[in-house]
């Protein structure tokens, strides 16, 4: 699993791609004394990840003067995650916010972040991926695909939720076609789960689990709750199997054309970003769950440690050279 895998655009994506371009302001480009980036998002405008990003946009234009501003594309109008990584890359987009297991088929390394039982919380996951020691060199491994890693926002803890009935333990999964993101350690964390693992891309899972294509998924509750997809898969089980990472990625060369000032300017409030993304995610969970029972979602604990058991082994498999060992040990250590 050390080969890089190159993804195909689609080509209306890249057709509507150009045709942003013509029209002028174009992002990552210092044409005259401004810079709008346009920046891709698979979620909606009430998402925090919306929320967070929107302040930033706002926040940099203000501290730059209009030199630097950010548009935030929300509900994948820019594309699906795969599709708008490598718009990022070749410069048609110039900022995505995309899913861990996206940047692992970029860099295999990155696959440590995204195993279950890596990140004890939301507390110290931001912990670790915002520590240089950690992650410096991670981040700037993607620089010669003109992609760079700002950072990361988490997407809590993930649970299955399905159309079927409660699952207890992983045997209840037995059958069950689930939604997985384009991974192959989602893929063999579901397996493991006893599931039959789905990959799919996040737009099309509300109407795959109307129709039955598939009978669950697994996400947070937040996701789960703005998607709808409650509307259509009632039963959430918490098996917490899993601390999830979105990250920011930005076009090198457009990061590159702001000056020093400016780039400055961004990175702090980026970081401010960050920080309000969190208290956001803590804040609009508990709100989340509460508004779920309401609706009629039917919630129940798991027997944990059938789950966590069957689990163990996907470490083992995919923590298998000394960088990923190393990265893997300093971010439990980090919970100590």
């Amino acid at each position: 699993m050390n080969s890089k895998k190159s993804f195909a655009v689609l080509g209306s994506a890249a057709a509507m791609m150009l045709a942003l371009s013509a029209c002028g302001g174009s992002a990552g480009s210092a044409g005259g004394d401004s810079q709008t980036l346009r920046l891709a998002l698979n979620q909606t405008e009430t998402h925090p990840s919306y929320i967070a990003l929107d302040n930033l946009g706002k926040n940099v234009e203000e501290s730059t003067e209009g030199r630097v501003g950010v548009d935030v594309y929300a509900n994948e109008t820019l594309g699906a995650q795969q599709e708008a990584i490598q718009l990022v890359s070749d410069g048609t987009v110039d900022m995505a916010v995309v899913s861990g297991t996206q940047l692992e088929n970029l860099n295999p390394d990155f696959q440590v972040f995204n195993l279950p039982g890596v990140f004890d919380s939301v507390e110290h996951q931001m912990g670790v991926i915002g520590d240089d020691a950690i992650v410096g060199e991670l981040y700037a491994s993607l620089e010669d695909q003109n992609l760079t890693v700002l950072g990361g926002f988490t997407q809590g803890t993930r649970s299955i939720y399905n159309t079927q009935g409660p699952v207890n333990t992983p045997e209840d999964l037995a059958g069950m076609k689930i939604r997985v993101q384009e991974s192959d350690v989602q893929m063999k964390m579901v397996e493991l789960m006893k599931g039959a693992p789905t990959p799919m891309a996040f737009g099309e899972v509300y109407t795959a689990l109307q129709s039955g294509v598939i009978d669950g998924a697994e996400n947070n509750e937040i996701s789960y709750l703005t998607q709808k997809h409650n509307e259509v898969a009632k039963y959430f089980s918490n098996t917490n199997h899993l601390v999830g990472l979105d990250y920011v990625v930005i076009n090198t060369a457009a990061y590159e054309a702001m000056t020093e000032e400016d780039r400055a300017v961004f990175e702090e409030q980026w970081a401010a970003a960050v920080e309000e993304h969190t208290t956001l995610w803590l804040e609009e969970t508990e709100k989340a769950h509460a508004d779920l029972e309401a609706s009629g979602t039917e919630f129940n604990d798991v027997d944990e440690e059938a789950f966590s058991s069957v689990l163990e082994p996907l470490v083992e498999e995919y923590v298998d050279t000394e960088v990923e060992q190393a990265i893997y040990d300093a971010a439990r250590a980090a919970a100590e």
